[in-house]
């Protein structure tokens, strides 16, 4: 019985195994036939479409993806063209050249508000600037009596704060400090000062203006101009008046050297202030010998009056405040401060406006300068620093 069974159920496969052999052989014949008759299709090529492989299995994007979708608008939009049309239908269709694509209008051209009026001041910039911050260049421009009292207030706090810091909880010691105060006081009162330092800690303006005596840290007509990142302390309203009365300038650091900062630099060197510029361009945490900043060069090169290049070494400031987390001040650090000589360059930056060398040249080789300068101070201020941690 089990036998019959099986031979019944091998009999019927074997009927289907050639039903299906024979079904191959008649679509396999008709579909050509059904193809040469163009649009006149039979039910067979319609099949065929049912039995294409699975859009998951298929190398390209199908109708439901965004790929897909973009194919398709492409292929509806392509004229429909039969396998039998002759290449010379291609001939009679005239294409017409495309346009070319216009630029976006620019905006016309604002007038310059910088000091030297170039246009390159203008050119727009990819540093995303969270806050606005060009109402704060309008006040240092043109500081009214308010602004006075508010900046000696904000000085006077911050000065004296420092004092204490630097000089009473930690053990701070100054070489040739006699040179700052001699510039800061005693030269000309239409010659600006410029000085220069390294920039190891977040700390390091306010903090080394506490070596100063108190007449000068905290007096807002003799205490510096100096540069403060735009994304660091000039991110909201209560900020940035904070630092603005701090005679801080934002730099927006990325946008180059012609910018709203360096410009405001030049005009208060014009008017023989003092401005001092970290030319690291940022808080150096490795310590290592980086290149500086050309900013520093066009303040130099473009200052109607000559500045007193006064360069500073500074060791130890890391210390009082470490530049890793949870940023707390420190004390009985040992803090090692070195004035270095005053730098003449008179003569070399009137040497570059004879020869009518180009700007760029001219900012690089007055860096250039700085920065051996640089090197020479930081050896002799490492060992001096090295010296009072034995």
């Amino acid at each position: 019985m089990l036998m019959a069974v099986c031979t019944k159920l091998c009999g019927l496969r074997h009927v289907r195994s050639a039903a299906a052999s024979a079904t191959r052989r008649f679509y396999w014949e008709l579909v050509p036939l059904a193809s040469a008759n163009g649009p006149h299709r039979s039910i067979f090529a319609l099949s065929a479409r049912q039995y294409q492989q699975a859009p998951e299995t298929r190398a390209e994007p199908d109708e439901r993806s965004t790929a897909g979708l973009h194919k398709q608008e492409q292929t509806e939009q392509r004229p429909a063209l039969s396998r039998n049309s002759s290449p010379t239908v291609f001939s009679n269709q005239q294409i017409q050249p495309q346009p070319p694509s216009q630029p976006p209008a620019q905006p016309p051209p604002q007038p310059p508000t910088m000091s030297d009026r170039d246009p390159r001041m203008n050119m727009p910039t990819a540093v995303q600037i969270p806050y606005n911050i060009d109402w704060i260049f309008q006040k240092q421009r043109c500081p009214s009596r308010v602004w006075w009292l508010a900046s000696q207030f904000v000085i006077t706090a911050v000065g004296i704060f420092s004092k204490i810091l630097l000089m009473l909880m930690n053990k701070t010691r100054v070489y040739n400090k006699e040179r700052l105060v001699d510039m800061i006081s005693k030269r000309p009162q239409d010659v600006p000062l410029l000085t220069v330092s390294n920039h190891y800690s977040c700390f390091d303006d306010p903090g080394i203006w506490g070596i100063l005596p108190l007449r000068q840290a905290c007096s807002t007509n003799r205490i510096r101009w100096s540069m403060a990142a735009h994304d660091i302390c000039f991110t909201n309203k209560y900020h940035s008046m904070f630092f603005m009365f701090g005679k801080c300038i934002p730099v927006v650091r990325g946008s180059g050297v012609y910018q709203e900062a360096i410009n405001l630099c030049i005009e208060k060197c014009a008017a023989g202030q003092w401005v001092h510029v970290f030319p690291e361009g940022k808080v150096n945490m490795e310590k290592q010998e980086i290149r500086l900043k050309w900013g520093v060069g066009r303040i130099i090169y473009e200052s109607p009056k000559m500045p007193i290049i006064l360069p500073m070494w500074h060791e130890g400031m890391d210390d009082v405040l470490p530049n890793v987390e949870p940023y707390v001040l420190q004390w009985r650090k040992k803090v090692t401060i070195n004035i270095g000589q005053p730098m003449d360059l008179n003569d070399f930056v009137d040497d570059l406006k004879k020869r009518q060398v180009p700007e760029p040249t001219a900012r690089k080789l007055i860096t250039d300068k700085i920065q051996e300068e640089f090197r020479i101070l930081r050896m002799e201020t490492e060992k001096l620093h090295r010296e009072r941690q034995q």
